[in-house]
């Protein structure tokens, strides 16, 4: 080769490899955005998020290498869920996770080709999400958090704890329709257990602490709080108010319980996180959420926090101590 060919063939060559480099970094780093509804720092929302990480890195990704993770922190009204959904598709995700029903209903009305996870919903088919849970059909598929028999399941564990309740108060988001179906479940159930159940929204501090006040001030009162993450955010003041107000209280996440909340039953949302992160890096591999089965939920766990219950003076029976799952002294 003469020496003025060689020059020319290692220029053109040399000219191609920022060309070269700029193309394949697209597709080196993928991204998962994840919106977390949790306050930043919030221990529960932390647990989740480093499940989720932990998940993903076994699967054979390198978080911080060719996959990065937005974790989308905070909680609010449907209009700040909406900006949240909105802030995280500016980053062109090529997963986003969707967490409680209000984030997954505003990214359904947000993109149709974003692939969406949610951890969400005690009915995808009824509230709109998917057309079929073996076939989801579009770009959205994930893991509902409610079972059909729960509400008969926290009534009947609250009455044999406190068979005095003749009232049970159920702390409800109002932007969230799993909610209003569990209501609609403990509503169907309540006369079986003779009991009467109201609700009140319970989206900010003032709300609950409103609630549970005018609750505690009168006789034979229970609590029950569903799953949400936003309730869930807001824990510590339930626990506060029902422990003030000598209120026996069933929740249906164990860091309530594992915080001084008196009993948990319910799905176990961590586990939800790790199934997620088996979803996304199949999605990265190249599956479709179409292709993904819609998953129940099948692991509950039950926990009883033993030093809460004789705060209360309440003794666990028997019989129900030997259900739980965990039994905290």
């Amino acid at each position: 080769m003469r020496r003025r060919e060689f020059i020319s063939l290692l220029g053109s060559t040399a000219a191609a490899w920022p060309l070269a480099a700029r193309a394949q970094q697209p597709s080196s780093i993928r991204r998962i955005g994840l919106l977390m509804m949790y306050p930043e720092k919030d221990p529960q929302g932390e647990l989740r998020a480093d499940v989720f990480r932990r998940q993903i890195e076994k699967t054979g990704w390198k978080v911080g290498g060719n996959l990065q993770i937005n974790f989308h922190w905070g909680t609010g009204n449907a209009e700040w869920v909406r900006s949240a959904v909105a802030q995280i598709l500016d980053q062109a995700p090529d997963v986003m996770l969707a967490n409680g029903d209000a984030a997954v209903k505003a990214a359904q009305q947000s993109t149709q080709t974003v692939p969406v996870i949610f951890i969400a919903s005690g009915d995808p088919v009824g509230d709109g999400l998917v057309p079929s849970l073996a076939h989801p059909g579009g770009n959205i598929t994930g893991f509902a958090v409610m079972e059909p028999t729960l509400g008969a399941k926290l009534l009947g564990m609250l009455k044999q704890v406190a068979p005095q309740v003749t009232h049970v108060g159920v702390l409800v988001n109002p932007d969230s329709v799993t909610h209003q179906r569990i209501f609609a479940l403990l509503t169907a159930a309540a006369a079986k257990f003779a009991v009467e159940v109201v609700k009140a929204p319970a989206r900010e501090p003032a709300q609950i602490q409103a609630a549970m006040t005018q609750w505690g001030q009168q006789s034979g009162y229970g609590l029950i709080v569903p799953s949400d993450p936003s309730t869930n955010a807001q824990r510590k003041l339930i626990i506060e108010l029902a422990a003030r107000h000598q209120m026996p209280a069933i929740y249906a996440l164990r860091a309530a319980t594992v915080d001084g909340g008196l009993m948990s039953y319910g799905v176990d949302i961590p586990e939800l996180f790790r199934q997620s992160a088996i979803y996304a890096d199949r999605i990265l591999k190249g599956e479709k959420p179409a292709q993904l089965p819609v998953q129940l939920p099948t692991k509950f766990e039950f926990v009883i926090n033993r030093k809460t219950a004789k705060t209360l003076g309440i003794t666990i029976p028997e019989g129900l101590l030997a259900t739980a799952d965990e039994v905290i002294e």
